[in-house]
């Protein structure tokens, strides 16, 4: 499995650092550089990391929307 992912992830990571000890605009230009190189981490990931990744979201906003639901009904009771 090849670990090119790990490149821009990695620079995304520590930018992201930089970003919270920066100024204003410079914490906003790292910010957007974050962002980006996390994207691309994402696109050059192997399949099996983006699927790993597709099953958290998925099991995560389904309990989200369950519990939201679950408040939805108990408001609408009162």
């Amino acid at each position: 499995m090849p670990l090119f992912f790990l490149i821009p992830l990695f620079t995304g990571l520590a930018t992201g650092y930089l970003s919270k000890k920066c100024s204003d605009e410079l914490a906003y230009l790292t910010g957007v550089f974050t962002i980006i190189s996390l994207v691309v981490s994402l696109v050059l990931a192997p399949w099996q990391i983006q699927l790993m990744l597709l099953i958290v979201v998925v099991i995560t906003t389904n309990k989200l929307l369950r519990e939201n639901d679950k408040n939805y009904t108990q408001i609408s009771r009162k």
